[in-house]
């Protein structure tokens, strides 16, 4: 009986925590799967995680919805083995997420993989990045020429110093035209600063990571997660719950 009254409880914890808001770590998932009599460890749905998100970021890209032409770019830190790194991201006007990247660096040059990633995520029709180690890449530029409506019009950072020597050097190599403008206004990125905090409660949640792969790989699943709650896929409206079960159906032919 006092064991029965503990797992109540937990419970009971785990429920008020979704009632109020919370994000659920992997204990408490293996504390509902429990409740309805599954026995599975939490180490079982991390690798779940591992394997699934990059995989499933992968077959939604092909069914983002486009993004108009101005950009909102910041970074944001996620501790990884006590390490700090820096998640690169972009939104459009309207919030809509146009990329991410991790990198282990915060300088130029990691600012101009990140935007080589952006560029491409924008004319390609799928991307191919999910398996590849983003800091260990050679080549960031567009795989296909530049579509004008694919370019970005603006591009809105803060005050880092490293963003217009990357915005240079893209242009001096042809890859960003000389028409991008780029401002360095402070109040303009806060909608992506606003969304910045999905992310890091979600990081907050996992009790961080312990390698830079695993980080990688997670990150995907929250960023495309992200994307589908705000309705960036084709077919699926913003927070329909339904439509993004069915997505998930087609997406790996799942028979119910």
């Amino acid at each position: 009986m006092p064991h029965a009254r503990k797992f109540l409880l937990k419970g009971t914890r785990t429920r008020h925590h979704l009632q109020c808001g919370g994000l659920l770590s992997y204990r408490d998932l293996e504390e509902m799967m429990q409740e309805r009599g599954l026995t599975i460890d939490h180490t079982t749905i991390y690798r779940w995680v591992q394997h699934y998100a990059p995989e499933f970021e992968k077959r939604c890209r092909p069914h983002l919805k486009a993004c108009n032409d101005s950009w909102r770019v910041d970074e944001t830190s996620i501790k990884v083995k006590k390490a700090w790194m820096y998640l690169y991201r972009a939104v459009d006007s309207e919030g809509n997420t146009i990329e991410f990247f991790l990198s282990s660096t915060r300088d130029a040059e990691a600012a101009k993989r990140f935007f080589c990633k952006a560029l491409r995520s924008s004319v390609e029709a799928s991307s191919q990045a999910g398996s590849v180690d983003e800091n260990k890449t050679r080549s960031f530029a567009p795989v296909v020429p530049l579509v004008p409506r694919f370019v970005p019009r603006v591009i809105n950072v803060d005050k880092n110093a490293a963003y217009p020597k990357a915005i240079a050097e893209l242009k001096a190599a042809g890859v960003l035209p000389e028409q991008v403008e780029l401002r360095q206004v402070k109040y303009r990125g806060n909608l992506i600063e606003q969304d910045h905090r999905f992310i890091k409660r979600l990081t907050k949640s996992g009790m961080g990571f312990f390698s830079f792969e695993t980080a990688r790989k997670a990150l995907q699943g929250f960023e495309i997660m992200n994307m589908i709650r705000k309705g960036q896929l084709q077919g699926v409206a913003k927070e329909d719950v339904r439509s993004q079960v069915a997505l998930v159906t087609q997406l790996f032919a799942v028979i119910a």
